[in-house]
């Protein structure tokens, strides 16, 4: 679970991150930010660069939902053949 929440945590700052300097660039360019749009554009960007940047957190996460579904499925499959014997 502790892969779950670094993970998340890191999504979430690397999206504030992302809209701090969005924000920042439309200002430099314009006197107002819609913060729709801003927001927008700082969502697409940061899940692009998560795709990259958040590799191995992404990958230890993934890795461990595998095992706790291996060891799931070992634990039905346990129980099944143990109905099916009696």
């Amino acid at each position: 679970m502790k892969e779950f929440w670094i993970y998340t945590a890191l999504r979430a700052v690397l999206f504030v991150a992302t809209l701090v300097t969005v924000v920042g660039i439309w200002l430099l360019v314009a006197d107002q930010v819609p913060i729709l749009w801003a927001v927008v554009v700082a969502f697409v960007l940061s899940g692009i660069a998560s795709y990259f940047v958040l590799d191995r957190s992404r990958d230890a996460f993934a890795r461990k939902v595998q095992a706790r579904a291996e060891r799931a499925s070992a634990a039905f499959e346990a129980q099944r053949s143990k109905e099916d014997a009696d």
